[in-house]
């Protein structure tokens, strides 16, 4: 079977060696360049096909009428699209003889759109997972083949979720791609109303807002805690990003809300519903801090966290 990949990120990385260690002829690879703005701190689509010998593109515009005409004289039997950053066009999902399909990091018909694991940690979910789905027009709305489901801890970051789900994207096509090459895998229609779309995400959607509850404030930090940006805010004038959390089980004294505050050793943050959220890492204009530094504070006031009126956005 003769396949064109589009790739990127752990994920892209995982699939492709997935439909290598099948026997797949990939006939063609196409990948984005790194952005030198952001962090890149996963694995390389481009260096694992450089290995195997696999041709390679980098197209600014998959759009491109050229790039569409050199996939079709590829003949492709299918077309796999691993966490590629763009949308294909018609034309292109048009192309390969028996199909187009997708990975996408989510249980469809929830969380179609743009960083599904981010925003199902933000939401708070308890499972996520992947799902192989046909493309078409509408994103990630074409019929499913079959999805693998992880467990999201209350504690996990994206970070940590995103590993799950690269295992279970790998985990689900070495399982199903024998009944996809063989022609008998499932095709079982969305129910979209069943579901949920959600957009992409900017660095400013990390800003935190002190009036939202306990939970959610843990959630959008585990959310975009790094490698992502993460969520910040500013105190005392001074911008602070919130790298860890903690929901405690033993309530602290309240200070009054907002407020940041130190308590044995330990700081924490009263919230808009009078909960805590105990923070195990922060950074304070590029000064890292952790529970170690909050412990020192008794002692050392070099790095003492006095309790402070945190700013609202």
């Amino acid at each position: 079977m003769r396949a064109v990949v589009f790739a990127y990120h752990n994920v892209g990385v995982r699939c492709l060696s997935v439909l290598l260690a099948h026997g797949v002829d990939v006939r063609l690879v196409v990948t984005h360049d790194d952005d030198p703005r952001e962090n890149i701190w996963f694995e390389s689509v481009a260096a694992l096909a450089l290995e195997h010998d696999l041709p390679v593109v980098k197209p600014a515009n998959p759009n491109a009428p050229e790039l569409a005409r050199e996939i079709a004289a590829l003949l492709p039997d299918f077309l796999f699209s691993f966490y590629y950053r763009k949308m294909l066009p018609p034309s292109l999902l048009e192309v390969p003889a028996r199909g187009a399909l997708n990975m996408h990091g989510s249980l469809l018909p929830r969380y179609r759109g743009r960083v599904p694991v981010n925003w199902a940690v933000i939401k708070g979910e308890r499972e996520t997972g992947a799902t192989l789905h046909y493309m078409v027009t509408k994103p990630d709305a074409g019929d499913i083949v079959s999805a693998q489901a992880v467990p999201i801890l209350p504690d996990d970051t994206a970070f940590d979720v995103f590993g799950k789900v690269t295992v279970a994207a790998e985990m689900l096509l070495d399982r199903v791609l024998p009944d996809l090459l063989a022609g008998t895998a499932p095709r079982i229609a969305q129910d979209l109303t069943q579901g949920s779309y959600f957009g992409r995400r900017k660095p400013e959607d990390g800003r935190i807002d002190w009036g939202r509850g306990a939970a959610e404030i843990h959630n959008l930090v585990r959310a975009v805690a790094p490698p992502y940006p993460g969520a910040y805010c500013r105190v005392g004038g001074k911008h602070v990003r919130i790298l860890r959390t903690l929901i405690p089980r033993e309530a602290p004294p309240k200070p009054g809300f907002p407020a940041l505050f130190c308590h044995a050793g330990r700081c924490y943050a009263e919230c808009g519903d009078g909960r805590a959220v105990r923070i195990l890492s922060m950074e304070v204009d590029g000064t890292m801090l952790d529970e170690r530094s909050f412990q020192r504070a008794r002692t050392t006031p070099a790095v003492r966290l006095p309790t402070c009126t945190l700013d609202q956005p």
